[in-house]
């Protein structure tokens, strides 16, 4: 329908249950589109005639506000709705038909401010008052005025003098009656104009004019159907046609506003009349100038737009703003494609504290699934590294020109722009079986496997579970000491840093660049050989203050972080002089803090593996061949436990919470396996690999990931 009025049906709303009352000239009782609508408390209010018309125009007006839904003829905007007929036109005046949609009736202030009064009585929530004329009296202002304190809407006709040559008429500005009413009622009031069904205003039609923060456009041109005897009135011209017959006029676009305001009422029953009107104002389709403008006011009805959530919107019981174009979360890589196809319903509650169920889960987003042969070619950097037995610095730089180097040092701008520092690491022997080491930029795995002194062949892609947190970091600092006790080496270990999680979007801006959220963790390792085998166990804590796990989620859930207990288990074995073996894993308990919406339980178990063979010796003495098969970081199960809004109770404006899980375990899982082979060659390393990665983001959906590498680099 033109005003999108499905927008509300579809939902459920018909106007059932509400009243609007209609001071007009009667209804005709046998019209079969009203049966059973007909308020008991209708009644003629200028004399004792009953409510059966005279003059049919009452009836048009009823019949384009709630026509009854019966698959034939005209269908009201609510056409549910309940119908107070309030008969007010003065008696022996409706014997004149009238012309360009106006009544052919006259109507006494007095008569209409009793109409008025009943309405309000009635409970009526929203009056139409299809007529015009001249500025209202005291006694009507005083009804008005009455009807708006106790919240009733009024929708008042705009008039239809638009094509009128008499000087006493102004075609710019509503009648004085309309703007009478609007002044006595206030923000309670529109005044409804008319405009055919492609959105010009009707010719008839008063424009806006001063009027135009109150006015309204709606449909008034042209509209279906006139009724005679309770049928269809259908006429037949000269030539044979059948046609039925349409009525125009700005009384009729007025009961549009008001079948939309009964659909307002029904399924929002907190709003008050001054909110239904704010909306319907607010909600217009834009007509004419831009903005509110004086031939069309602040538009064209539209009911889908008034039905949407409007103003900030909030999870209910919350004052934390939810804006629905919001991201309300993005994953890390260890929990892949877990959101897909996942169900988060809540209730969310908009400026006009309108209750609407929504499914959070739509607006969650995985993590983007790294290309990782990219990054290990694409670095751009410069290694260097010197040291003796016990001491030993190694740094990289970025040696693509890009980056501008403002620092203290004696560099040249040339030199300082193609040797951006980018990571550094300095370990150094404080006395026999201590060692202590600090980095920049460089995570504490680096340094603890150093002081170790723990060998893992050279792969590009399959990287080890010891270096893997499950999502993708910033290293700030890092530092470690180690003791060596009997056989056995202790190693304590720290670092600081930042979890680097997706862009996330937000609905009043684009989408923003990685959010940076600190992170620190803290280790104990303990390693030991065995003849041939070597052994590493470890433990750490990591600490996020706003992830989990590497995911980051909306404020409106808590904006809370978690800790997280990884267990590290590490065997090398030199079975013969050039064959090594190795195995690595990791497990990770992870709690999220119990804040905001995240209640308790909200755990996961996470896991990591390797295994690897080397070779050493293949074509030459000093080239190595090795193959990896891995596992990265991947949630083995347990998600989030979410406190949410579930229902709303517009009597008490009672908020019900549901506790909704949020699984965060992915359907995929990756493995990746690698074969890769390194060599001196003119003066620098060849290395070549060639991978092969499965379900690769531990998303099930995506196609295998396989490729092969060659990469030569040379130090300086």
């Amino acid at each position: 329908m033109y005003h999108n009025a499905i927008a509300g049906w579809s939902q459920g709303y018909t106007g059932k249950g509400v009243t609007i009352a209609i001071v007009d000239g009667g209804i005709d009782m046998t019209n079969p589109e009203f049966a059973g609508r007909i308020s008991s408390a209708s009644a003629d209010v200028a004399a004792n005639r009953g409510i059966q018309q005279q003059d049919d125009h009452g009836t048009q007006v009823a019949l384009t506000a709630a026509a009854a839904r019966d698959n034939t003829g005209i269908l009201g905007i609510a056409f549910d709705a309940t119908i107070q007929v309030l008969r007010a036109d003065t008696p022996g005046t409706c014997t004149t038909p009238g012309a360009n949609g106006e009544s052919g009736c006259t109507f006494g202030d007095t008569a209409i401010a009793a109409g008025v009064d009943k309405a309000v009585a009635a409970g009526a929530r929203v009056i139409n008052l299809s007529l015009g004329g001249s500025n209202a009296n005291g006694t009507l202002a005083a009804a008005i005025a009455r009807a708006s304190a106790a919240g009733v809407v009024v929708v008042v006709a705009a008039g239809n003098d638009g094509k009128s040559t008499d000087p006493a008429k102004d075609p710019n500005n509503p009648d004085p009656f309309p703007t009478s009413i609007q002044m006595a009622g206030g923000t309670n009031v529109i005044i409804a104009g008319s405009v055919d069904n492609t959105g010009t205003i009707s010719d008839f039609s008063n424009r806006a004019g001063t009027e135009a923060t109150w006015y309204l456009s709606a449909l008034g041109q042209q509209l279906c159907c006139v009724y005679e005897n309770g049928v269809l009135k259908v006429t037949t011209n000269a030539s044979g046609q059948r046609f039925v017959t349409v009525v125009s006029g700005t009384s009729f676009a007025a009961p549009q506003i008001s079948g939309a305001v009964a659909l307002l009422a029904q399924a929002f029953p907190n709003l008050t009349g001054a909110q239904i009107v704010d909306l319907l104002l607010r909600t217009a389709r834009d007509a004419g100038a831009v903005g509110t403008d004086p031939i069309y006011g602040r538009g064209i009805l539209d009911i889908q737009r008034a039905f949407a959530p409007q103003g900030t919107t909030s999870l209910a019981g919350t004052l934390v703003p939810l804006p629905l174009g919001d991201t309300t979360g993005v994953t890390s890589s260890a929990m892949g494609d877990a959101v897909t196809g996942a169900s988060l319903g809540a209730v969310i509650i908009d400026g006009y504290s309108r209750a609407y169920a929504v499914d959070l889960a739509r607006s969650l987003r995985a993590a983007q699934v790294e290309p990782r042969l990219t990054n290990a070619l694409a670095t751009g950097t410069r290694t260097m590294a010197v040291g003796n037995r016990t001491m030993s610095l190694a740094f990289s730089v970025d040696g693509r020109g890009r980056h501008t180097w403002i620092a203290p040092l004696r560099l040249g701008q040339d030199d300082a722009d193609r040797a951006r520092v980018l990571a550094a690491s300095i370990t150094s022997d404080l006395a026999p079986g201590r060692r202590i080491g600090f980095a920049y930029h460089q995570g504490a795995d680096g340094l603890v496997a150093q002081m170790e002194g723990h060998h893992e062949p050279a792969f590009l892609i399959a990287s080890g579970p010891t270096s893997d947190l499950g999502f993708v970091r910033s290293s700030g600092s890092a530092f470690a000491y180690r003791h060596q006790l009997g056989r056995w080496g202790l190693t304590v270990s720290a670092e600081d840093g930042a979890a680097l999680t997706g862009p996330v979007a937000f609905a009043d801006s684009l989408a923003r660049p990685r959010e940076r959220e600190r992170i620190a963790r803290m280790g104990l390792a303990a390693d030991r050989r065995f003849g041939a085998v070597d052994t590493v166990l470890g433990l750490s804590w990591l600490r996020e203050d706003r992830t989990v796990l590497g995911a980051r989620f909306h404020d409106a859930f808590g904006g809370g972080g978690a800790s997280t207990l990884f267990a590290d288990a590490n065997v090398g074995w030199d079975l013969a002089p050039d064959w090594r073996l190795g195995a690595a894993a990791r497990f990770g308990w992870t709690r999220a803090d119990r804040t905001g919406t995240v209640a308790g339980g909200s755990q996961l178990l996470s896991s990591s593996w390797a295994l690897d063979v080397e070779k050493v010796g293949v074509l030459g003495t000093a080239d190595r061949l090795a193959f990896r098969l891995s596992q990265p970081l991947r949630v083995e199960s347990g998600g989030l436990n979410l406190q949410l809004p579930t229902g709303y109770d517009y009597a008490t404006l009672a908020t019900t919470y549901g506790l909704r899980p949020l699984s965060l375990a992915p359907h995929g899982r990756e493995m990746v396996g690698e074969l890769a082979w390194r060599t001196a060659l003119w003066r620098g390393a060849l290395g070549t690999s060639l991978f092969y990665r499965r379900q690769p983001g531990h998303f099930a959906a995506l196609p295998d990931d396989k490729g092969v590498a060659l990469r030569w680099e040379r130090a300086f």
